[in-house]
């Protein structure tokens, strides 16, 4: 309510004198009722002066929120106040009067796009952008934006990515989180602990730019000479785990050489170009894929279970309280984005374990190249089902502080880029 009370005060105090007068006051209710007519008028299609429950559906399903007719009926039953099943002009009017609703894309505004969060594993399903959106330049901002959030999230989150990074492949000799950490300093001091950062963040951009556009063209491909409509979510998860594993494919080598980068002693590599001119040189073109198959098939339950978690919460908040609100608020989107994120990650973690490993191997004389069957045999015989799970303490203390970091510097940076929260 109070947050309500201020965002009003906000929008219409015209003379930004901090104060609310019964003039502006009544300028802002005729201007939001002229609005909310319009957005009536749009959602009554046959003109007969009632919304029912097919309308309400159509409408949210061709901004790309997909509701069953119950969802619906229970999105009506929340305005319906004299119980006819209808919505008319008055009862739409009294329960979005004093509600920070402009059009009816607001409603899908908050459920159509999943959150960017980066939690330094780009193997999500990217957004889903409407035409206007796309015309208008908002995509290419938005992925700014979110490059520039993941590059200070990663930055900040850095010493634990590496201390992860560390205990994946050093962790079956006993070495504990905290021995880990103190281990890395005391070998290369304190700046030890941001290695390999700078080529994490240097792969944000063109990963998120390819995938975005591999997933247009493959929903493109999906869709067929279907005009419009959103997919469906079964859609959205096998374009969604093409476009990354294209991404990826494209990406890859980058992907070694921070593994390589980040396990790297002090002074064993001059820089980025240094590193990859000796791994070239003393493994060989095919060195830069080692881990590629783990890689790519982790992508399949990371996406397909993130995607499911997200549209499940979703969903549930959307049948509950989706007409009460155009916002469901930072606190349940931040839940929904993380939850989603870490169920994705507890099911892809042993491929990723064992792509690292991969990733560290070097050749060299009387050292067994391991596959990827090899590595898991490896690791299920000498370290137990548990071995494939090292490394997974500081992946998770790292994902609230990088979803948070994350999510203000995105906000902030929309709105630095002009583009609409």
């Amino acid at each position: 309510v109070i947050c309500l009370c201020c965002w009003i005060v906000r929008v219409s105090d015209t003379n930004h004198d901090g104060q609310l007068d019964i003039k502006e006051f009544t300028q802002y209710l005729r201007a939001h009722e002229k609005e909310l007519r319009l957005m009536f008028r749009s959602l009554d299609r046959n003109n007969d002066g009632h919304i029912d429950v097919a309308e309400i559906q159509l409408s949210l399903n061709s901004l790309g929120v997909n509701v069953s007719t119950e969802q619906a009926s229970r999105i009506l039953q929340s305005i319906d106040r004299d119980g006819t099943m209808t919505i008319d002009w008055n009862e739409w009017r009294d329960h979005f009067l004093f509600n920070p609703l402009h059009n009816m894309e607001d409603i899908a505004h908050y459920w159509k796009h999943s959150l960017v969060l980066d939690i330094g594993e780009q193997l999500t399903v990217p957004d889903e952008f409407s035409e206007k959106e796309r015309r208008s330049g908002v995509v290419w901002r938005q992925l700014v934006a979110g490059a520039m959030a993941g590059a200070v999230s990663r930055t900040g989150t850095a010493p634990l990515d590496r201390l992860k990074v560390f205990l994946q492949v050093h962790g079956s000799s006993g070495v504990s989180l905290l021995g880990g950490l103190r281990g890395m300093v005391q070998e290369g001091g304190l700046r030890s602990l941001w290695r390999g950062n700078g080529i994490n963040v240097l792969k944000i951009a063109p990963e998120s730019a390819i995938k975005f556009m591999a997933y247009e063209q493959i929903k493109w491909l999906i869709r067929g000479s279907k005009e419009g409509g959103s997919l469906r979510v079964q859609e959205r998860f096998i374009a969604g785990s093409l476009a990354g594993a294209t991404a990826q494919t494209i990406i890859y080598p980058m992907e070694v050489l921070k593994t390589r980068l980040t396990l790297r002693k002090t002074g064993q590599y001059a820089g980025m170009a240094d590193c990859a001119k000796q791994i070239l040189r003393k493994e060989g073109v095919r060195a830069f894929y080692k881990g590629y198959v783990p890689n790519t098939l982790g992508i399949i339950p990371y996406a397909g279970i993130d995607l499911a978690v997200y549209e499940t919460l979703k969903n549930a908040w959307l049948q509950r309280y989706c007409m009460g609100s155009a916002d469901p608020g930072i606190l349940v989107l931040l839940g929904c984005g993380t939850v989603s994120s870490t169920c994705g990650q507890l099911a892809s973690y042993p491929l990723a374990l064992i792509r690292t490993r991969m990733q560290a191997q070097a050749s060299a004389d009387g050292t067994p190249q391991l596959t990827m069957v090899g590595q898991f045999k490896h690791i299920v015989s000498h370290e137990g089902v548990p071995g494939l799970y090292r490394g997974i303490a500081p992946n998770f203390l790292k994902v609230i502080p990088a979803v948070s970091i994350s999510y203000v510097v995105y906000e902030h940076m929309k709105k630095a880029l002009g583009v609409g929260s």
